[in-house]
C-alpha cells in the first residue's frame, strides 16, 4: 500500500460498514476515503442506532485522516442529516441516477 501511494494512487474502501468492509481494514490499509455502504444511509435521520455508527465512523475517519462519503442517498432528509454530521460528498438517486450515457447535471435539493 505504500508504494501504491507513493506513486500517487488514492484508495478507497466502498460498502464501508456491510460485510468484510469494516474497521480493521482501515488500520490495514489506511485508506484515503470510505464510502459508507447505502444499509447505514438509509433513513438516518429518523434512526437513532444508524445515527450513532455513522456519527463514530465519522468521528473515527476524522482522527485518521479519512475522507467520508454517503453513498445511496435517496431523500433530502437523509442528505440533511449527513451533511450536518459533517459529510459534504455524496452519492444517490437524490441527485443522479446511474446511466450508461453519461450524467446530468446534479439537481440539488432545496434545504428546507
Amino acid at each position: 500500500m505504500r508504494k501504491l501511494k507513493g506513486a500517487g494512487i488514492n484508495l478507497a474502501i466502498d460498502h464501508f460498514g456491510a460485510g468484510f468492509a469494516g474497521l480493521s481494514l482501515l488500520a490495514q490499509y489506511q485508506p484515503d476515503r470510505i464510502k459508507i455502504d447505502h444499509e447505514l444511509i438509509r433513513n438516518i435521520h429518523q434512526d437513532g442506532p444508524r445515527q450513532s455508527i455513522v456519527q463514530a465512523i465519522i468521528k473515527c475517519c476524522t482522527s485518521l485522516e479519512i475522507a467520508v462519503s454517503a453513498v445511496g442517498v435517496e431523500r433530502a432528509e437523509e442528505w440533511m442529516w449527513l451533511e450536518s454530521a459533517g459529510i459534504s460528498q455524496f452519492q444517490g438517486n437524490l441527485f443522479a441516477s446511474a446511466r450508461l450515457g453519461g450524467l446530468p447535471a446534479v439537481a440539488w435539493p432545496e434545504k428546507k
